[in-house]
């Protein structure tokens, strides 16, 4: 799924950039060393944080139905990963990588989530939207100096692109035959339900089985004194 992020991106930001500017697109960590060696205007995506979105993750099953819409199977709901790209430009001078940010933010800045044109591979064929946001304030456990002082260059004027990613387990699960016109029949025992012990077909006991009636003796008192019969009582 990453790579297909990485691919859809990368068309993405080169069709965004001005006519006629030859850009370079690469996923390289900047750091002071990779920046010496850059001759040529390149505009960096560098993946530097994966978690997952909390926000998105569901609870259940997913139902998957044939062409006569009966359920042949369920599968558990996929759950969304944030990717978090900083994003530089990189030319021989800061007006020309000024310039070159402001093609990238008016390419990505209408946008809720990728296109699905431009989606490739498992991303494609899973068929969910992929969400995509752009330059908001960073979680509270990080900054993004800290992430320059992580890599060891300097500070450089940077675009911080999420890309909230679906992956999906593969996991099928099966489902018991459906309920016919005239129901379903349960064989629970051939046990009496109320005598003690009553069991499943498969030898398990049965919950909440009340056992036989127990009668006990019950002595009461007459109005007038006497003491009555003995009465039976459940």
């Amino acid at each position: 799924m990453i790579q297909d992020v990485d691919e859809a991106l990368r068309a993405m930001l080169r069709a965004g950039v001005r006519q006629g500017t030859q850009v370079s697109v690469v996923f390289d960590a900047p750091t002071r060393d990779w920046a010496a060696k850059v001759n040529s205007p390149t505009v960096n995506l560098y993946l530097y944080d994966i978690r997952e979105d909390l926000r998105r993750r569901e609870r259940g099953l997913h139902n998957q139905y044939d062409q006569n819409g009966t359920v042949t199977a369920r599968h558990r709901p996929p759950r969304y990963f944030k990717l978090s790209y900083l994003i530089t430009a990189w030319t021989k001078r800061p007006e020309d990588e000024h310039r070159l940010l402001a093609d990238l933010l008016s390419c990505l800045l209408g946008l809720d989530a990728l296109p699905p044109d431009r989606l490739t591979g498992a991303l494609a064929a899973i068929g969910l939207p992929v969400p995509v946001s752009l330059a908001l304030p960073p979680p509270e456990d990080r900054s993004f100096a800290d992430v320059w002082s992580a890599l060891g260059g300097e500070l450089k004027p940077s675009l911080d692109l999420v890309v909230s990613v679906p992956f999906s387990e593969q996991t099928t699960l099966p489902v018991g035959p459906p309920v016919g016109e005239d129901g379903m029949r349960l064989d629970v025992s051939s046990s009496v339900p109320g005598e003690p012990g009553a069991t499943l077909p498969n030898g398990q006991p049965i919950y909440g089985n009340p056992g036989p009636v127990v009668r006990r003796p019950h002595r009461r008192t007459a109005g007038n004194g006497h003491s009555g019969q003995v009465a039976e009582h459940e």
